[in-house]
């Protein structure tokens, strides 16, 4: 809103660690510029839950001896994942390490967002896929038989926090 980089108001502000910013916590906005008005357009593209259900590991925390560059959802009866925003299917492994299979849209504006232990992936590389399309269906992976998706929002490759771009 202010152009000015989430990773520079934390270095500014001595944050380490992002997830930690709290609603009306007042922090230092460097180099401020007038906020940006945000059309209608910007909200028509903006991201959305890839699944709906309850979240048992947040950005930053230790989940099973690593970090969670993401989030994890169980799922709430469903167990449709739909595409967080449009964009282009650009990877896809039906056995990605502990991740299962997982596959990867670009958005095509610097994001991409990664939806990994899927049961079921029902799109391919290539393929264009619009924001609420269906494209896996949750599962687990490896020894790990609990029922959850792992999602992530990256900014190039930098993971980001799911929780500052998904609707509360």
């Amino acid at each position: 809103m202010y152009n000015v980089e989430l990773d520079e108001v934390a270095r500014i502000n001595r944050i380490t660690d992002t997830t930690t910013i709290e609603v009306g916590q007042e922090i230092f906005i460097p180099n401020r510029q007038k906020p940006q008005s945000l059309t209608p357009e910007y909200f028509s593209d903006d991201f959305i839950w890839p699944l709906k259900g309850r979240i048992i590991s947040l950005f930053g925390q230790t989940f099973n001896n690593t970090i969670n560059k993401g989030i994890n959802i169980e799922p709430h009866g469903a167990t449709s994942v739909v595409a967080a925003r449009s964009g282009k299917v650009v990877f896809y492994a039906e056995n990605f390490g502990s991740y299962g299979k997982t596959l990867i849209i670009d958005h095509q504006d610097g994001f991409s967002t990664v939806y990994a232990r899927n049961a079921e992936i029902l799109v391919g590389p290539g393929d264009a896929v619009q924001r609420g399309a269906p494209i896996a269906k949750v599962g687990s992976a490896g020894r790990d038989k609990n029922r959850y998706l792992h999602f992530e929002i990256r900014r190039g490759h930098i993971p980001q926090n799911p929780h500052f771009y998904l609707p509360r």
